[in-house]
């Protein structure tokens, strides 16, 4: 009796020690598999990245920064002053509509208000519209019905309606992120719910605010269908916000399409590569002085 009392402990530690094994095994596994992931991930930016540097950089003169665009010289100064109109104007115009509106599902909405969940259902809708749909109803409805023409202001409200389920997911995830007890706190101060919400939930929140602001930033600078039908594809210098523009994408689309000035077409991508690069720097710059403001 003594012998078999003294095996059954043995015997039960044995599936122990195989779980043991087996979950360090696994662990082991799935550490290869993320950094796997990540270095995948790393790779295919920087091919993309360094294909199109080392495609682009070397045609890259001063010709292509002049102030009025001509077949020879190719200038792309025009199409990142019209990129960078629009999106500024864009975001303008997205950016308050998009982060009140999430405000209003995460802070006002009750909990299972069928308002709020058919606004998150036309949200995820809008976000799986194509962005050739969007471009043909900007140009149905911007520049025919309102009169705007081909033009910035068309363009900018078009990618302005594109980016606002970017906005309004991302803000609401950054809000939901806040913990309770900061709001608990402020209201035992007795702050009310309007200021608990301006001074300590949307400082809290910009970090999340600002991700959805840079993807927006992203789709609006890459978008050629939808600016096409709207903002127009003259590469000329745009005097007001009604004056026709093309894009640093549309540009880069309309000569690689053409294939007769490739060199010109990689050039551009790497001039977009770097505005892209210098507005989203901006933008963290802005939310952080934001951020200490608040």
């Amino acid at each position: 009796m003594s012998s078999l009392s003294l095996d059954r402990p043995k015997e039960a530690a044995r599936p122990r020690r195989d779980n043991l094994a087996w979950r360090r095994m696994e662990g082991k596994v799935l550490r290869v598999l993320v950094t796997a992931a990540a270095l995948v991930t790393l790779g295919c930016f920087v091919g993309v990245v360094g294909y199109t540097v080392f495609r682009g950089v070397p045609y890259i003169n001063a010709d292509m920064f002049r102030w009025k665009y001509t077949s020879d010289n190719m200038s792309v100064l025009p199409s990142l002053i019209s990129t960078v109109l629009i999106t500024l104007v864009g975001l303008l115009v997205s950016a308050p509509i998009g982060i009140f509106g999430a405000v209003y599902l995460v802070e006002y909405a009750p909990r299972g208000s069928r308002l709020a969940s058919f606004f998150r259902l036309t949200t995820e809708t809008l976000s799986g519209i194509p962005s050739i749909v969007y471009g043909l109803f900007g140009m149905l409805f911007f520049v025919f019905a309102l009169g705007w023409d081909y033009s910035i202001l068309s363009g900018s409200f078009t990618v302005a309606i594109m980016v606002l389920p970017t906005i309004i997911r991302t803000t609401e995830e950054a809000l939901k992120a806040v913990p309770d007890s900061y709001r608990e706190a402020s209201f035992g101060l007795g702050a009310g719910k309007v200021r608990t919400i301006f001074r300590i939930v949307l400082p809290a929140a910009i970090p999340g605010i600002l991700s959805g602001i840079i993807l927006s930033i992203g789709r609006i600078v890459g978008e050629t269908a939808a600016l096409k039908y709207t903002a127009g594809t003259v590469a000329s210098m745009p005097g007001s916000l009604m004056d026709s523009g093309s894009t640093l994408a549309v540009l880069f689309h309309k000569l690689s399409g053409e294939g007769l000035h490739m060199e010109n077409a990689y050039a551009t991508a790497v001039i977009l590569l770097l505005t892209v690069l210098a507005i989203n720097a901006l933008s963290s710059w802005i939310a952080k002085k934001l951020r200490k403001g608040m």
